[in-house]
């Protein structure tokens, strides 16, 4: 892998920056503890919903769901974005996803900002039915993502991609721990902690 080179005027660019506002380097993340920490929320979720109803999940249903994210882990800014899931089976869902994010700042007439696009598939296993909630509000739920993670720079002295970044293209794994509830049949609301986009996700959802 060859070094990459930074010119000198956009290093001064860079080193002028407040230090609060330059572009922050991807930090390492403990899966370990993520991990334990998601399923241990996921956990309080449900026995804090004792009066809640697990929503039936039968192969066929359709869900479309779209929201945002608080927590990202690369980046400043909220991330927004859409699902779809199509479940091949009692219990078992698979899908795709679509995320979008940006900032940037504006510093004594320079401005500048990241694009991010999140293109993932990802698929979930349900478990109304081992929990034995009963009904068709509740659908608690956990599974993975894969996908492919796209990052921009742009500024108005005409720099793009060729700006020094600390981010870049390349592949992501994610996890997902959540649940749904419907409103009415075809209508509801879900939330996700997790890792690979943000931290939560919180967003509404159409049943087809």
């Amino acid at each position: 892998m060859g070094l990459r080179i930074i010119s000198t005027e956009n290093l001064l660019l860079f080193l002028n920056y407040p230090v609060g506002l330059r572009p922050l380097p991807i930090q390492p993340i403990d899966m370990k503890k993520l991990t334990l920490l998601t399923l241990l929320a996921w956990a309080i979720a449900i026995a804090l919903m004792p009066s809640a109803k697990a929503q039936t999940v039968e192969k066929g249903d359709m869900f479309l769901n779209a929201g945002f994210g608080l927590g990202s882990y690369t980046y400043r800014g909220v991330p927004i974005g859409a699902s779809f899931e199509y479940t091949i089976r009692e219990n078992i869902s698979v899908g795709g996803s679509f995320d979008f994010a940006r900032y940037g700042y504006n510093y004594g007439g320079y401005k500048w900002n990241y694009t991010f696009l999140f293109f993932g598939v990802r698929g979930s296993y349900h478990f109304g039915d081992i929990l034995n909630i009963d009904g068709d509000k509740f659908d608690p739920y956990a599974g993975i993502s894969l996908g492919a993670r796209t990052s921009h720079y742009k500024d108005n002295y005409g720099y793009n991609n060729d700006y020094y970044s600390p981010y870049g293209n390349g592949a992501f794994l994610g996890i997902h721990v959540g649940g749904r509830y419907m409103f009415s049949e075809k209508f509801g609301g879900f939330g996700e902690i997790g890792y690979g986009v943000s931290v939560l996700k919180l967003g509404l959802t159409a049943k087809f």
